[in-house]
């Protein structure tokens, strides 16, 4: 079967090594980009081309016209399209014989959109999935071609539930692809009702509001550390970034939302409007005082 691959993530790098070593699969192109000023787990893919020997196209600046003739000259049987931020038009959707095919870390129908493994740990989600489909006109909303549940961790953050997805690609794809290739798979249309969709984050959901209970601070901070870009809040010394917190066990719930119970070099201990937690990762350019307020 022969795949243009299209990916510009780090996700990307391991879909395309794990499919590039499958028997019957030839990559013969590779679609990526330059550079992204949006992803904090942005990756090109120019690097894996030249390893594999294959066409690479860095279509930052590249037209939809361009970009379908460039596909359409490899001849695909297949297209992967994962970690891409732009939307495929019908002209490329139709090229292969077997589909584009998407990913989506969430348990389709279900939480389709954006920023799907942040909003899960936001939102204190027990579980997700691994999801490939079949991409149509739609968000997310092509037949499924497999998926795989996801426990998620009351201690599993953005790094270790990125990992977790990207660790049961390979397993998925050696599960399904022999049978795209041989024509026994059969999609599994996703219901046209019980869906939901995610909308795109602003700069605004990643600030901490003190007025949030603990659990919820400790949500949003664990959603959004490395691989992305951390929470924030107001000191001060201006905005600082909190990449750790813990809930702390007992505190005093006579206090105000924001007020530092205890500062030292081992955490920094905020009141929320329900509970506490203590920052343990921050970028702090002076310690708050105790008794103050962040």
């Amino acid at each position: 079967m022969r795949v243009v691959f299209i990916g510009s993530v780090l996700f990307s790098r391991t879909v395309l090594r794990s499919l590039s070593d499958l028997p019957d699969v030839a990559i013969v192109g590779i679609v990526t980009r330059k550079h992204s000023p949006h992803g904090s787990d942005f990756a090109s893919l120019a690097d894996d081309a030249r390893a594999l020997e294959v066409p690479c196209l860095e279509a930052d600046e590249t037209s939809t016209d361009d970009l379908a003739d460039w596909i359409k000259a490899r001849e695909p049987d297949a297209i992967f399209c994962i970690g891409w931020n732009r939307i495929l038009p019908p002209e490329i959707l139709e090229i292969a014989t077997r589909g584009v095919i998407g990913y989506h870390p969430a348990a389709l129908p279900q939480n389709r959109g954006r920023h799907p493994i942040i909003w899960a740990l936001a939102r204190g989600l027990t579980e997700t999935a691994s999801t490939f489909f079949l991409m149509d006109d739609g968000a997310d909303t092509g037949p499924i071609l497999d998926q795989e549940p996801v426990t998620i961790a009351v201690d599993d953050d953005a790094g270790t539930l990125y990992t977790k997805i990207q660790s049961l690609a390979p397993t998925q794809l050696k599960r399904f692809v022999p049978r795209l290739v041989d024509g026994s798979l059969v999609p599994q249309p996703q219901p046209s009702n019980g869906g939901n969709t995610w909308r795109k984050r602003s700069a605004l959901d990643g600030r901490i509001d003190w007025r949030m209970s603990a659990t919820s601070v400790h949500n949003l901070v664990r959603a959004l550390t490395s691989p992305y870009p951390g929470a924030t809040c107001t000191t001060p010394d201006g905005e600082a970034i909190i990449s750790k917190v813990e809930v702390v066990a007992a505190c005093p719930e006579n206090l105000e939302p924001g007020k530092v119970i205890r500062a030292a070099p081992d955490g920094v201990v905020v009141k929320c409007g329900e509970g506490a937690v203590r920052i343990l990762e921050h970028s702090f350019t002076t310690l708050p005082k105790t008794g103050s307020y962040l």
